[in-house]
C-alpha cells in the first residue's frame, strides 16, 4: 500500500482533498457535496487505497460548520489511527485572498492578524499546491475569528 500525506480544505464550497506522495501532489478530489455527506465517502475510499501518514488541514477561518465537521472528523481518525494531524491558516491556501464569513463580511489577514472587513461581494477560491511545503503546524483547533454576537 503506498504512503501518502493529504491535504483538506473545507472553508467553503467545494470540498478539496489532495494525495501528496513523496510532498508531490498525485491526486485531487473535489466535492460539491456537503462537507459531512462528502468526507465519509472520501476517506472510505483513500483507507482503502493508501497509508496515510499525515494529514494537513486548514483550520480556519471560514465555514464555522466545516471547519467544526473537518477537525471532529480528522480528530477521530488521528485518535483511532495514529494519523499525524496538523493546522494551517486557510489564507494558504487562496493565495491569502479574504475569505467568506457572512453576510458582506470576509476575513482579511492584515499582518499576523486575522480581521473582518465589509467588502463587496467577492468570490472565493481555494487551491491545493502542487508541492506539499506548507508552513503548519501541530496546532490543530479550529481557528475561529469571529466573536460571539
Amino acid at each position: 500500500m503506498r504512503r501518502v500525506d493529504l491535504v483538506v480544505v473545507a472553508l467553503s464550497a467545494p470540498l478539496l482533498v489532495g494525495v501528496y506522495e513523496e510532498g508531490r501532489l498525485v491526486e485531487r478530489i473535489e466535492s460539491e457535496e456537503k462537507t459531512s455527506e462528502a468526507l465519509p465517502k472520501i476517506f472510505k475510499e483513500l483507507l482503502k487505497k493508501y497509508k496515510i501518514d499525515r494529514i494537513y488541514f486548514a483550520r480556519g477561518p471560514g465555514s464555522f460548520m466545516g471547519i467544526k465537521l473537518v477537525y471532529i472528523f480528522l480528530k477521530t481518525l488521528q485518535i483511532a489511527k495514529g494519523i499525524k494531524l496538523f493546522g494551517c491558516e486557510g489564507f494558504l491556501f487562496n493565495k491569502g485572498a479574504p475569505i467568506k464569513a457572512v453576510g458582506n463580511l470576509y476575513f482579511v489577514k492584515e499582518g499576523d492578524r486575522i480581521v473582518t472587513k465589509k467588502l463587496d461581494n467577492l468570490t472565493c477560491s481555494f487551491s491545493l499546491p502542487q508541492r506539499l511545503d506548507l508552513p503548519c503546524n501541530e496546532e490543530t483547533e479550529p481557528l475561529y475569528v469571529i466573536p460571539a454576537v
